[in-house]
């Protein structure tokens, strides 16, 4: 008896097993788009913004910039988060980071003043 509870349990853990392995596979030959939207009255400012793409994190960064920005990428892989990150220059404005994944909900933050920042992250 205890023999067959055994295996019934072994059985159990190796299903869950291949059903996890299985959604890890999947999840990591998706392809996503990303939209990065910096808005606001603001100019000066910096943007910086990062991206996982086949287990390799991209950064790239621009300064001097007058808002509105924007930006579109794909992401690949099992790793695809990333940030992104508004600094207003000295002259102050206001700034609204957004990045939206497919047709998700957008993740915000925003920004007022001299030198503020606001940082999208968390968005996979």
């Amino acid at each position: 008896m205890l023999l067959v509870i055994a295996l019934l349990l072994a059985g159990g853990c190796a299903a869950v097993f291949a059903l996890f392995a299985n959604e890890v596979s999947k999840e990591s030959g998706e392809t996503v788009t990303v939209q990065y939207e910096v808005t606001g009255r603001a100019s000066g400012a910096t943007i910086s913004y990062s991206i996982w793409h086949d287990g390799d994190e991209s950064v790239s960064q621009q300064s001097g910039v007058t808002l509105p920005w924007s930006k579109q990428e794909k992401a690949k892989g099992f790793l695809k988060g990333g940030t992104l990150s508004v600094t207003l220059g000295p002259d102050g404005g206001t700034a609204t980071c957004s990045v939206t994944v497919d047709d998700g909900a957008p993740k915000t933050a925003t920004a007022s003043g001299a030198f503020a920042s606001a940082v999208c992250s968390g968005f996979f």
